[in-house]
């Protein structure tokens, strides 16, 4: 028993290897482990402490584990089951249909990505392109809402910006999971994005599978009260008028909901507003086509000599960032208060109401909470100064107008904006100040032209761009929106932090 064995070095060396690894995985990995997940534990404590609203443990579940969730939903199985009866297709290749779409809108949140990464080059972007100011916001409101609660925040769109600016400002007070588009899905970059917590989701599919799938993921973050971001025109604005509801998301987040069994659903309507909107040409670009003939294109090229111009000028000393951009934080909607005022019931949400023979049909309980929560949203969207000079350019067409009627004029518009209750971002709380900023904006963009002896007037060839961004405040002026507000007891004016 004691006699020595004989073995090749080879051989040895492989035993000696296998050894150290068995060492290192039975007794040093579980301690690493084990060391590193309590220091993440605790760098989640003591991020919920300072947040408003918590990360949920839902949020940080293992991937994996969310996958087999929605595979084992039940509304997931009885679409499998619809499947295979219509079609005749096998179960199991059904299954792995499925499979493959909660792998593509699962996300894998990482809070070291977001907020170690995330937050802090959200805020540098933003701070390089943008003068960066929050508009209106009602803290005593937002502090109000229910520990409990699932929030979501509701947003216009207007630029793609959207994501990196709502995520700095908010950052002091969630983590956000977005919805985000087909355009996201690019190597590396949708890595990036999973680990910040963004799930991908196709916005013109109709594939009933792939749907169930989606509803399925949304529906359970939104009862495990996961805090998301959705957007609920669907898409960019193309020409920069607050659109209409899609209510896919929507119908996901509150069908099936029973107000006296499920936590609540508190929807925070986010008005967002810029002075330049980084690709205001790129979305406008089919409208000048139409109307003009002129053909606008955009290539990657384009964009990376674009992007490194802009760097050279900030180095420089030289750059104009493109003005303001403003971010206002409505009152908050409860879905259970709104259901019980409006006497509508959620528990069976039916698809959407589509007009027949050229009428359109009664509104249906998710077309009231889109529609209402799109009017939530247009009331708290910045007025600022390159909408107020847009809006009054447009109106005088090709007349041309000296700076101080000009202003004149402007400040006409604000009086009226303000006796409405809009909210208006004055920079330096200076009037004065805010229309040159505007003026300014446009003149450097050759988008209103300036003459030899001092009298200014649209380019008639910019015109859908001034267009574009007069819309950004044109509900504003609806007399059913001056009611709406009138009626709420809306404050009259809201300025937003300094220039």
């Amino acid at each position: 028993m004691t006699s020595p064995v004989a073995i090749p070095f080879w051989l040895f060396v492989i035993l000696a290897i296998l050894a150290a690894i068995a060492i290192v995985d039975r007794i040093f990995a579980p301690g690493v482990r084990w060391y590193f997940r309590r220091r993440v534990n605790d760098a989640i404590d003591e991020l919920n402490a300072r947040l408003d609203l918590r990360i949920q443990p839902f949020k940080l579940a293992h991937r994996e584990g969310l996958v087999d969730q929605l595979l084992y939903d039940h509304t997931v199985i009885d679409a499998v089951e619809a499947e295979h009866e219509a079609t005749g297709t096998p179960r199991s290749v059904l299954m792995k249909e499925v499979t493959a779409y909660a792998r593509e809108i699962v996300p894998t949140f990482s809070p070291l990505a977001y907020f170690g990464f995330g937050t802090k080059a959200a805020r540098w972007l933003s701070e390089f392109v943008y003068r960066v100011r929050l508009g209106y916001t009602d803290d005593a409101a937002l502090r109000s809402i229910p520990p409990e609660a699932a929030v979501v925040f509701v947003m216009n769109h207007r630029s793609n910006m959207d994501y990196v600016l709502v995520t700095y400002m908010a950052s002091t007070r969630a983590s956000l999971s977005y919805a985000v588009g087909e355009w996201a899905r690019i190597w590396l970059l949708q890595s990036l994005f999973r680990s910040m917590g963004a799930y991908f989701i196709r916005r013109k599919s109709n594939n009933t599978l792939y749907r169930r799938v989606l509803a399925a993921y949304v529906r359970k973050a939104t009862d495990e009260g996961v805090t998301q971001a959705v957007f609920p025109e669907g898409g960019l604005s193309r020409d920069g008028k607050l659109g209409g509801a899609k209510l896919g998301l929507l119908s996901y987040m509150v069908g099936g909901f029973n107000p006296a069994t499920d936590r609540d659903i508190v929807f925070i309507p986010v008005g967002i507003n810029y002075d330049r909107v980084l690709e205001d040409r790129i979305l406008t670009a089919k409208s000048e086509k139409e109307r003009t003939g002129r053909e606008f294109t955009v290539s990657l090229a384009t964009v990376a000599g674009f992007l490194a111009h802009l760097v050279k000028l900030r180095f420089q000393g030289r750059l104009y960032r493109y003005g303001h951009a403003c971010v206002s934080f409505g009152r908050p909607v409860s879905l259970k208060a709104f259901a019980e005022r409006n006497r509508l019931d959620f528990s069976k949400v039916p698809p959407p109401v589509k007009a027949k023979n050229g009428k359109a049909q009664p509104p249906g309980a998710i077309e009231k909470l889109g529609n209402a929560l799109l009017e939530e949203i247009g009331a708290v969207i910045p007025v600022l100064p390159v909408a107020l000079v847009a809006t009054v350019m447009l109106e005088l067409e090709s007349e041309a107008i000296g700076e101080l009627e000009l202003k004149s004029r402007v400040f006409n518009l604000i009086t009226e904006l303000e006796a409405d209750g809009a909210h208006l971002h004055i920079p330096r709380h200076d009037r004065d100040y805010t229309l040159t900023t505007g003026i300014r904006m446009l003149t450097l963009r050759h988008v209103i032209i300036r003459t030899e002896d001092g009298l200014y007037h649209a380019n008639p060839q910019e015109t859908l761009l001034l267009q574009y961004y007069a819309n950004s405040i044109a509900h504003l002026r609806k007399p059913a929106a001056k009611a709406a507000r009138r009626a709420a007891g809306k404050p009259a004016i809201r300025t937003c932090g300094k220039s």
